[in-house]
């Protein structure tokens, strides 16, 4: 994942640039209102680990660019923090960002399908009503 991030420069006003921190997503923490969501993004620099945390909603964040997908069977990824080199990979569910795009827009139109179903239902016991009364 890359997040782009806006970075003050020094201390006049107006000097801005973005910065990139490009990693592996390590958590996802969702906070008591959705506004509080943060999460971590770990990359090692110059065989340093460095792991950084996010607000979602923060105005300084510019965007986020899902690089890969991988295919993981846990919510936080802390175990990755004592693994190196290929120890430290993941397998892949989608292998190129195409792909994750086309399978989140299915994920998604099988959501507004499901919610048309669901009211048209909603609709017709709400009819049935009315005619029985």
């Amino acid at each position: 994942m890359r997040v782009h991030e806006r970075i003050l420069e020094g201390q006049e006003e107006g000097k801005e640039r973005i910065q990139v921190f490009e990693g592996l997503v390590v958590s996802v923490h969702k906070g008591a209102t959705p506004t509080d969501s943060t999460f971590t993004v770990r990359r090692i620099a110059s065989g340093v680990g460095v792991e950084r945390v996010f607000l979602l909603h923060s105005p300084l964040i510019e965007k986020i660019d899902v690089k890969k997908v991988a295919a993981v069977r846990r919510a936080k990824l802390f175990f990755l923090r004592g693994r190196h080199g290929k120890a430290a990979r993941l397998g892949e569910r989608f292998t190129t960002a195409e792909e994750f795009a086309i399978a989140t827009a299915a994920e998604e139109k099988k959501e507004t399908e499901v919610v048309e179903v669901v009211e048209a239902k909603e609709e017709g016991k709400a009819e049935e009503k009315k005619e029985a009364q």
